[in-house]
């Protein structure tokens, strides 16, 4: 999961330089006022997010599937600790019956 974020914040950040310099050399519109930096980013996380969801396809289904294998292993852990705790409180009740 770490490695498709850094890739995905350098896809950001690619788009960033990209736009910035685009601003500022005239090809794209400035935004008004003091409002240029948030242009900038604002056009930079438009223009990245839909490169993203295309390049970087196979490593969300990767990260996708480890994410989905750790929730599986984590939801077997715990139906085994709740076996166990049956077990133990059957075990208890019954040498309490036969006392």
């Amino acid at each position: 999961m770490l490695r498709y974020t850094l890739m995905r914040l350098g896809v950001f950040v690619g788009c960033l330089v990209v736009v910035w310099g685009a601003v500022y050399s005239g090809l794209a519109p400035r935004g008004l006022g003091d409002s240029n930096g948030l242009w900038v980013v604002l056009l930079a996380l438009l223009i990245s997010a839909p490169i993203s969801f295309v390049v970087l396809r196979k490593e969300r289904d990767r990260a996708s599937i480890q994410v989905a294998q750790r929730v599986d292993r984590m939801k077997a852990n715990l139906d085994a600790n709740r076996n166990q705790e049956d077990i133990a409180d059957d075990t208890a009740r019954a040498q309490g019956q036969t006392s």
